[in-house]
């Protein structure tokens, strides 16, 4: 016992190192992923000598050109914790080394310490931001051998130009864009981001999985949709839980809302074969972001434009991921005249979604651009069901009978809806229900809840008839 307590005592430096680094790294690896990837997604760093030049100039180029080029590293999973816990674990190191030459160990541990929890806390609030982190690792480089210079005589004149230097290489040591002088972990927003990152990668079992903490907000709701329809269950689960009306369905997308929302919005619309909306919310989801790039946001709009058949405008963005780290192969795999023949069945199955004759919509008209959608390609079903929803959470039945009528699809919350719209126009017969596809288990069951509407909580009826309460009340 006493050589294992003398071992601490001897190696406690490398035993303090070795925690700091594998805490920071088991929390960016397991408890906060989702934030270095979606910084990933904002970013964009190309290979190229002309676009190094010319966005690499002027006073901070250095932290700014070595924190884009370690940022792309965030999109695998290790890469980025272990970038951050190691940046981290390097600034506490060189605090330590300046301070012990004028404290004692312990104080200079605790300056360390306290130096290593402010880097660490002060970025968690936002998206991981290397940037601001290697900017203070810079300077305290600098200071480390401003304090490192013996001869006096030249000590002031070294000083001054590796501050100058510092300025140039790292930018200002105070600047507005350095973010918070402290902040906390957001985890809420780490798992609408996580959400998000998901469904772009369209692991819809994951997202699932991660939103069904979070169902009361209309963000993580529209998500769990989106994935049950991706799974053909969109009828049979939407009253799973408590819809926001149908703003759950499809996200609104305005150059007023957020770039996470817009960027979110647009997810849907893509998967229903929309390219036009699609494209709309990757444009302005790039525009809005902090330098106006986007790995994620070009990737989406070379998908976009090839799926619509503009190959000339899908080569501008995929010549641009071809000069990336990790989207090189996608991008070569994909390029037209060169893509395999299952890629190319994937993009002729992914157009013939599309809407056939172009038309711009905004997209607060969802019913407009729904209909347009089935109007181009009448087995578009998946747009049939969002319609058919859409017109349920909206409470306008006799807009869900019309479209009902034309191609009547499977789902125990249609049948409900039609019991309802029967009954207001006293047309509430076998034979009427029967003629819409209503089975009698359901009609039996109908009067059971009326009986006892509490036992029946995922139905359309108790949806329904909580909204006309409400109403009332008002």
């Amino acid at each position: 016992m006493k050589s294992f307590k003398q071992t601490i005592v001897r190696h406690k430096k490398s035993i303090a190192v070795a925690a700091a680094f594998l805490f920071a790294y088991g929390f960016f690896q397991f408890a906060y992923p989702y934030h270095l990837i979606r910084r990933e997604q904002m970013a964009l760093f190309l290979f190229d000598w002309d676009y190094i030049g010319q966005t690499y100039h002027g006073t901070g180029w250095m932290s700014r050109f070595v924190s884009d080029f370690l940022e792309q590293f965030f999109l695998l999973p290790a890469a980025g914790p272990f970038t951050i816990s190691l940046l981290l674990t390097l600034i506490a190191l060189v605090v330590y080394r300046i301070c012990n030459r004028h404290l004692s160990q312990a104080a200079s541990l605790s300056i360390a310490i306290f130096s290593y929890v402010w880097c660490f806390l002060r970025e968690t609030g936002n998206l991981y931001t290397t940037r601001y982190t290697l900017a203070v690792a810079g300077y305290l480089f600098i200071f480390l051998a401003i304090t490192s210079i013996k001869n006096k005589k030249n000590k002031p004149i070294v000083s001054i130009l590796l501050i100058v230097l510092g300025i140039w290489a790292f930018g200002s040591p105070v600047h507005k864009h350095y973010g918070r002088l402290l902040s906390i972990p957001r985890f809420n927003y780490e798992r609408l981001i996580g959400l998000d990152s998901e469904v772009t990668r369209e692991r819809w079992d994951k997202v699932l999985k991660l939103s069904e903490k979070d169902l009361y907000m209309t963000e993580a709701s529209y998500c769990y949709n989106l994935a049950q329809a991706m799974k053909g269950n969109l009828s049979e689960s939407l009253l799973n839980h408590s819809q926001n009306g149908a703003s759950t369905l499809l996200l609104r997308i305005s150059t007023d809302r957020s770039v996470f929302s817009n960027t979110l919005a647009g997810e849907a619309w893509f998967q229903l074969g929309c390219m036009t909306i699609a494209e709309q919310s990757a444009i302005i989801s790039l525009q809005a972001s902090p330098n106006h790039t986007g790995a994620r946001y070009i990737k989406r709009l070379a998908r976009v434009n090839l799926i619509s058949g503009e190959y000339s405008a899908a080569q501008k963005y995929l010549n641009l991921l071809t000069k990336t780290l990790f989207y090189r192969k996608w991008a070569q795999s994909v390029m037209p005249g060169h893509q395999s023949e299952h890629t190319r069945m994937q993009f002729m199955e992914a157009s013939m979604r599309m809407a056939k004759t172009d038309f711009v919509h905004h997209s607060n008209e969802t019913r407009a651009i729904l209909l347009e959608q089935i109007r181009s390609n009448p087995q578009n079903i998946m747009a049939r069901h969002y319609l058919l929803c859409h017109d349920l959470l909206s409470y306008d039945l006799e807009q869900f009978i019309e479209d009902y009528s034309g191609y009547m699809l499977k789902g125990h919350i249609y049948q409900e809806a039609i019991l309802i719209w029967l009954s207001q126009h006293n047309q509430l017969t076998q034979q009427n229900a029967a003629r819409y596809g209503v089975d009698n288990a359901t009609a039996n069951m109908m009067q059971r809840f009326f009986r006892n509407p509490d036992k029946y909580p995922h139905t359309y009826w108790y949806y329904y008839m909580r909204a006309l309460e409400e109403e009332y009340n008002q």
